[in-house]
């Protein structure tokens, strides 16, 4: 049951994913292929990583190619139903935050599985969640969501979330107890600090 349910959410995290990769690739008015790229960029480059730090080989999607197949079907459905919409810097907050999420609870249970700390835990799903995203954003030509000095929460949602679910599996908590609640921690810190312009204090100046 535990393998179905990491699955599942590493399906939704890649649906995600594509999903907003390629919103931000229509935005930069990027063709058919640039958008797929973007999207399996952002769909599955935080999980590449993940599995090469912790040596799990092949990665996931090469494990399974079901992953890079939801992604490339999901890219284009997204493509051309979004050819008449008007896409602004918002359309992404929702997938970009779901993905955000799930990919931040599957890197923390993959490092628990490889036998990690909680500590580690945590880094390899701030790791899986945002490195997508930051190569999306090195492609797109815009600045990594990640690491602007005026930016909006992110890599915070995502550790806070991991640490949720570490917690709650440490303290026995069911995996799709501790994975539900952990996805909504940071889905809903990522949400909030957009609406609420949340950020992380600038160092007071001398």
């Amino acid at each position: 049951m535990s393998d179905f349910l990491v699955a599942i959410i590493s399906y939704l995290g890649v649906i995600a994913g594509a999903v907003s990769g390629v919103i931000t690739a229509r935005r930069k008015d990027m063709d058919l292929v640039g958008a797929c790229s973007v999207a399996f960029i952002t769909a599955l480059g935080g999980g590449t990583l993940r599995d090469m730090l912790l040596g799990r080989t092949p990665v996931f999607w090469v494990k399974e190619s079901g992953y890079a197949l939801v992604a490339l079907m999901l890219a284009l459905m997204t493509f051309y139903s979004t050819r008449l919409l008007r896409l602004t810097s918002k359309s992404i907050l929702i997938p970009d935050a779901l993905g955000l999420g799930m990919f931040s609870i599957l890197g923390a249970e993959y490092a628990l599985q490889s036998g990690t700390s909680m500590f580690v835990a945590s880094l390899m799903g701030v790791i899986t969640g945002v490195f997508g995203g930051v190569m999306r954003d090195v492609i797109c030509n815009e600045i990594p969501v990640v690491f602007g000095r005026t930016a909006n929460l992110y890599a915070t949602c995502s550790f806070a979330g991991a640490w949720v679910y570490l917690l709650l599996i440490h303290s026995n908590f069911t995996l799709g107890f501790a994975s539900f609640v952990g996805i909504l921690v940071a889905v809903a810190m990522r949400i909030l600090a957009v609406i609420y312009n949340l950020r992380l204090p600038d160092p007071i100046n001398a």
